[in-house]
């Protein structure tokens, strides 16, 4: 077989080898179509989009307009005479005005490249744009589907609203068409499923990745800025709300979606133009075991006395329809009785009480509770929680029954309403909180705080995970006795190949510390480092 080399200056393809018949085939079409419709788009705005093609550092490309009958003719000659000066530019001209979806099937079937690359007719791509798509296609020659980060630019040239985008995040993308520019697909799959459809006009590149994604071999986000989406009066990059149509047209294509994937929810308008809801119906006869570690502390919140193993179970109990839960509660021996008794009469025969002997180890009472479960999913919490939302527990199971889906976890609210955990943040060397301390109702950057989405890691304090991957992953790691113990457990089941789900809509109140010492020792800090390195870049969170 041959050898292929680039030209680091060129990008083009040099022989090193004989060459097989499907690579000299490969030689007469270009590695990318860049495709793009055009209507009425300003002249001088369409000559800078061309300009940014032509001035690409790698050289193995065409780019295709469809000029959807504009208008003005002076459009058709500056396609005319672009494609005049440069025969990797090809101009279609239709008849009669289709529209973006017709527009963008008649480049896609014109199209001759591996790849095809998606340009908006005002927007501009980085000099590199090509070269960096290119060797990322030579490192991963199963991609079928690679995005990078984007900007949006000014019509005075200064960028602005940089989006360092999430790894590959299939929740998030059914919450947000997050991935968006830079958008490269391989050309064979885009027909395969059909190319753009006419029906989610508006959300048209939302659907055509949602559909691809479902058979890519291989998802590549490449964290680099290589698109600049120009900012124009009416455009959808100013704000969202100039195409209210294209957001239920998007709730259209994450609901075909879910029907074709088999997740049973349905999806909706999110809480802000462009974000969607999924609402998974609850699986409640799925057995589920609460795993609670306890000395029954009491304290004071809100200006009265409770005790936190009592308002917590009751809080969880009182918003269920489920309809086989177990409440496992691992106590220390220094629980009080009158503590142990208000429980079994609140819980009855769905109790089982754990008792717990040796200096406080977290981990270890956490597995304890496990070794004494029935369920096939284990539902961990910590006894100073209250719940906001309604099924918590139907909520948080819902997503493990998608294939991949080892962890879900929700958001939690320190006692005065501002956020405790929105999942975990692992970036530069240290281990933290996403959002911590942001008020109740932040967006987070780009709608973050308002989506279902993958995460690094999610807090003890409330996760949900099947028992087979608890088993598979060997569960609590118990040379973590009070801290980082969540941190090591998540780190283990993405390491064995399952995502964690991080679920904006799931509400509780988190009491932390009132029920603990806080205290962060040097030496465990120095252990979680020690046994993962420090992370450098947050894969999920900017």
């Amino acid at each position: 077989m041959a050898n292929w080399a680039s030209d680091n200056e060129t990008g083009r393809r040099r022989k090193t080898g004989s060459p097989t018949f499907q690579e000299v085939n490969a030689m007469h079409s270009p590695l990318f179509s860049i495709l793009t419709p055009v209507y009425e788009t300003p002249l001088g705005v369409l000559q800078e989009t061309i300009d940014s093609v032509v001035g690409q550092t790698f050289m193995d490309w065409e780019l295709v307009f469809v000029d959807d009958c504009s208008p003005n003719p002076e459009v058709r000659n500056v396609l005319r005479k672009a494609a005049a000066l440069d025969n990797r530019i090809r101009v279609l001209e239709r008849e009669s005005n289709g529209g973006i979806v017709e527009a963008s099937n008649d480049a896609i079937g014109a199209a001759r490249g591996s790849f095809i690359a998606l340009l908006d007719h005002d927007d501009l791509i980085a000099p590199q744009a090509l070269q960096r798509m290119a060797a990322a296609v030579r490192k991963n020659p199963d991609a079928d589907y690679l995005y990078s980060d984007e900007d949006k630019i000014r019509a005075n040239g200064s960028k602005f609203d940089q989006f360092d985008k999430p790894d590959w995040s299939p929740e998030r993308l059914r919450g947000q068409m997050y991935t968006g520019h830079l958008s490269v697909l391989r050309t064979d799959l885009v027909r395969a499923v059909g190319g753009f459809h006419a029906q989610f006009e508006g959300s048209q590149d939302h659907d055509l990745v949602l559909r691809v994604a479902e058979h890519a071999r291989q998802i590549v986000h490449i964290p680099e800025v290589l698109y600049h989406w120009r900012v124009i009066e009416g455009s959808t990059a100013e704000t969202a709300d100039n195409k209210p149509y294209a957001w239920d047209a998007g709730v259209r294509a994450v609901n075909a979606h879910l029907e074709r994937v088999g997740i049973v929810g349905t999806a909706f308008r999110g809480p802000v133009p462009g974000t969607y809801r999924v609402k998974r119906e609850p699986e409640l006869d799925r057995s589920v075991s609460i795993i609670i570690p306890t000395r029954g502390t009491a304290g004071e919140v809100w200006g009265g006395q409770r005790v936190f193993l009592i308002d917590a179970v009751r809080s969880i109990l009182a918003t269920t329809r489920h309809r086989d839960v177990e409440v496992v509660v691992v106590y220390d021996a220094d629980t009080p009785e009158e503590v142990l008794a208000a429980l079994t009469e609140l819980v009855g025969d769905r109790l089982t009480l754990v008792p717990f002997v040796g200096p406080f180890n977290f981990s270890r009472k956490c597995n304890e509770g496990y070794l004494s479960a029935r369920g096939e999913v284990l539902l961990f919490l910590n006894d100073d929680i209250e719940v906001i939302s309604d099924e918590v527990i139907g909520q948080m199971l819902a997503p493990l029954n998608e294939p991949g889906v080892g962890m879900t976890g929700a958001m939690l609210y320190f006692e005065d309403g501002v956020i405790q955990h929105a999942g975990h943040l692992h970036h530069m060397g240290q281990f933290t909180h996403a959002y911590l301390g942001a008020p109740k109702g932040t967006y987070g950057d780009f709608s973050s705080l308002l989506i279902n989405r993958e995460a690094s890691g999610l807090t003890a304090a409330c996760i949900a995970m099947p028992t087979s991957v608890f088993e598979d992953v060997g569960g609590f790691s118990e040379i973590f006795p009070g801290n980082f113990n969540d941190v090591d457990l998540s780190k283990k089941v993405t390491q064995a190949g399952y995502r964690l789900v991080w679920l904006a809509g799931v509400e509780l109140f988190h009491f932390e510390s009132r029920s603990r010492n806080p205290l962060v020792h040097a030496y465990e800090e120095k252990q979680i480092i020690d046994r993962w390195a420090g992370p450098q870049r947050d894969p999920y969170l900017a």
